[in-house]
């Protein structure tokens, strides 16, 4: 029982930690809360969604496709929401406003369009398990830990090692200077916005197979938002750690004292963090942050 829950846990901390991710490649560079984060991931999770029932295709055309509209939209959503505001120098709040307001207009978007039901993603794994140390761990627990560990292993390498995720951290150090040393920022922006949304769109896949697809799904990427927050907002090792530690124990507190108080302790656990390490676990001083 203990294994099987601690695999559960790392299977849904691994997922908000690509969405928590997101937040904090975006935060890093813009210095805002992209709270239309939460509609690319629902968005990402309808893609999937269309391209299993409709097209019948395998899971990893289904997840490369919800990655490739992710990243997409979320381009698009910078390109239309974001950029004119960037240039005009407004100040943060407006584009967290921009983005609310993006939020909410996707949101709408879709009961408008496709409706308010719930839809089930067919059945990649038939209910499948795997004996683990006397456990039974689902497959599909495994394989959304695998994945979504490769996906941030990979963004990490990216960053790291290639010429582009180096101008991104020189970005986030100081977006001014980059311009000065001849960096277009304006692909720079997309391009942290395109790889927010293609983790993302994978989030939502795994999250639409682990549950059900709905327009208001975006809500629960708000706990990667708190994921984001505990390991420090712009901090990437801080939002796979937060993610980690939120799932892990909002699935124990599922298993072993009530389904009900999952959400009371995830907020109390922001709450207290936020009161004894306002930057959370691994994040930067934000005086000048909203």
């Amino acid at each position: 029982m203990f294994l099987q829950t601690l695999f559960t846990g790392l299977s849904v901390g691994g997922i908000y930690a690509l969405m928590a991710v997101g937040y904090s490649l975006i935060f890093s560079i813009l210095n805002f809360s992209n709270f239309a984060h939460g509609s690319v991931i629902m968005l990402g999770a309808y893609m999937g969604l269309g391209l299993a029932s409709k097209f019948g295709l395998k899971l990893g055309f289904v997840v490369a496709g919800a990655m490739a509209g992710g990243g997409l939209l979320a381009v698009l959503n910078e390109r239309l929401a974001y950029r004119k505001l960037r240039h005009r120098n407004a100040p943060s709040l407006y584009l967290m406003i921009s983005a609310m307001g993006c939020s909410v207009f996707l949101e709408n978007m879709v009961y408008v369009t496709i409706g308010s039901r719930f839809y089930a993603f067919p059945e990649f794994f038939t209910r499948r398990v795997v004996t683990f140390l006397g456990s039974s761990v689902s497959v599909m627990d495994l394989f959304a830990l695998a994945f979504s560990l490769l996906a941030i292993g990979a963004l990490g390498l990216f960053l790291a090692r290639s010429r582009t995720g180096i101008a991104v951290r020189a970005g986030v150090c100081d977006m001014t200077m980059c311009s000065l040393m001849g960096v277009d920022t304006d692909r720079l922006v997309a391009l942290v916005f395109l790889l927010a949304g293609a983790l993302g769109g994978l989030a939502g896949t795994f999250m639409g197979v682990r549950y059900l697809v709905y327009p208001t799904m975006g809500w629960i990427t708000n706990k990667a938002y708190i994921a984001a927050v505990i390991g420090g907002l712009g901090s990437l090792l801080g939002a796979i750690v937060g993610g980690v530690i939120l799932g892990v124990v909002e699935t124990f507190i599922s298993a072993y004292v009530s389904s009900v108080l999952r959400d009371v302790f995830s907020f109390t656990i922001l709450v207290a963090l936020l009161v004894c390490m306002p930057n959370g676990l691994f994040g930067k001083s934000m005086e000048e942050r909203v």
